[in-house]
């Protein structure tokens, strides 16, 4: 037999089957020479959909968001809170003692200390009017431990009593600058957060101002600033950043500084600061939460995908139906087209669309994103809103997301019913909002890591009591 033969020629009959997703049942039977046949057919099957809770979602996220935002169309709101612990770089030293003016009877002492909070993306009104509160942790979040959008370092007893709790009102746009400040290169844009006032620490001595009490553990304990495990353990748990009040308004911190400054002496003097830095060598956590999306979860006229930590997409799949008859089949392709349907409001702060949907088993849920996989398009599927290039500059996304063969979730679903093995939610998957990252090695790209989004993403999609189809093209030997 010819299998090159029959390779090109079903191909070339799911080409023309899969061009037009209306047809249903449709048969075609292709011969060779020496009497062999292969029998292609077509189906169609309606999927239920339904909106369901995200309720937490693993806070693994390279930056912090802040702020409180409504969704002009539905009407929710998003508010977001972060902590982050600081790092220190592994030779990092202060200068000797002797070289330090800044001084009261042999004791160091900072001249002022600063948290600032960098951000180069944003949502919102640029002159919004918010509060952020920064809290001092008393203890550190536990290493190796996960946690979700819904962990409150504050509900947890983790903040400091008689630690610091500063706040600080801000906008986008820093009026404390003039234009020419903000148009200048040098400046990135940030939220300063500063810490001068009197500081008792936990064994009740009390410094002239937060870094004073850095300063001075380095010179008593410089093993502590060995490296960021003992920074954190000893001198800096961390510090968890609150909206107070404010909407309308979400910056995401990609980096927090803490800056500490004195004034020391070599061959001259000189103003000197000792930096430490929240990024992604030590743990940060988002906590989310989304208000009044109770009734969108109960519209049955449409289903929602809404990040960070919003709802999802849950689509039950008549796998039973799809394999009836068609035990001994191949599927060659299983397709499902999932159709957006337009925002209603004209806000210039309407939410955007996600970009990026992931399809994975309900029960893998945990599991895919704890275990930091990637999709192998056999039970878990990445898909892009479709684009339609307009010119050589610009594009456009149509309002559809396609699944284009989940033909192999179907059959391993099928076979673990057969095999008892089957759940409660054994033939339901997950539409979840998503951001990927690639890499390239020899001229080949392929997905590195896939999170979950946690910028505002809302979609509706067609769905609910509208039962939506999956086509289904089915292969076999006569």
């Amino acid at each position: 037999m010819k299998f090159s033969f029959f390779a090109g020629a079903i191909l070339t009959v799911l080409m023309v089957t899969a061009c037009d997703s209306t047809t249903e049942e449709i048969g075609t039977s292709l011969n060779n020479n020496s009497g062999d046949q292969i029998i292609v057919s077509t189906d169609a099957f309606e999927v239920t959909t339904q909106s369901v809770s995200a309720d937490k979602v693993l806070s693994r996220s390279s930056f912090g968001a802040l702020g409180k935002v409504k969704d002009t169309e539905t009407g929710s709101y998003v508010t977001g809170n972060f902590m982050t612990q600081f790092h220190v770089l592994e030779d990092f030293k202060l200068p000797p003692l002797d070289n330090i003016i800044s001084k009261t009877d042999g004791q160091i002492y900072a001249d002022s200390c600063d948290i600032r909070l960098f951000f180069d993306n944003y949502f919102g009104d640029t002159l919004a009017i918010m509060k952020v509160r920064a809290m001092e942790l008393k203890t550190p979040y536990s290493e190796g431990k996960d946690y979700y959008t819904n962990f409150n370092p504050e509900a947890e007893g983790m903040i400091r009593s008689n630690g610091v709790k500063v706040d600080k009102a801000y906008t986008i746009t820093d009026l404390g600058l003039s234009k020419r400040e903000r148009a200048d290169k040098k400046y990135f844009r940030n939220i300063k957060i500063s810490l001068n006032e009197p500081y008792t620490a936990a064994d009740g001595k009390t410094y002239k101002n937060f870094g004073t009490y850095v300063l001075q553990t380095y010179y008593t304990h410089p093993e502590y600033f060995k490296n960021s495990y003992n920074l954190i353990k000893n001198v800096l748990p961390g510090f968890y950043f609150k909206t107070q009040s404010g909407q309308n308004s979400m910056v995401y911190i990609y980096a927090s500084l803490m800056n500490i400054y004195y004034t020391a002496k070599d061959t001259a003097k000189y103003t000197a600061s000792a930096r430490f830095s929240g990024t992604t060598e030590v743990l940060q956590s988002n906590e989310i939460t989304n208000e009044n999306i109770e009734s969108l979860i109960a519209d049955k006229s449409c289903t929602y995908l809404k990040s960070p930590a919003g709802i999802y997409t849950e689509m039950t799949l008549p796998v039973e139906k799809i394999m009836q008859n068609h035990e001994r089949d191949s599927i060659n392709t299983a397709e499902i087209v999932l159709q957006r349907l337009n925002n209603t409001t004209t806000s210039k702060y309407a939410f955007d669309f996600p970009k990026e949907l992931l399809l994975i088993p309900s029960d893998s849920l945990d599991s895919f994103f704890k275990n930091k996989k990637v999709t192998d398009s056999r039970t878990s599927f990445l898909t892009t809103a479709d684009i339609k290039k307009i010119d050589n500059k610009t594009t456009s996304y149509t309002n559809t997301y396609t699944f284009h063969n989940i033909g192999s979730l179907i059959k391993k679903m099928y076979d673990n019913k057969k095999a008892g093995k089957a759940t409660a939610n054994w033939n339901k998957v997950l539409i979840i909002p998503v951001k990927s990252t690639t890499v390239t090695t020899n001229s080949k790209t392929v997905t590195s890591g896939i999170y979950h989004d946690m910028t505002l993403k809302s979609t509706k999609l067609v769905g609910g009591d509208t039962p939506i189809k999956i086509n289904v093209i089915y292969s076999k030997f006569k």
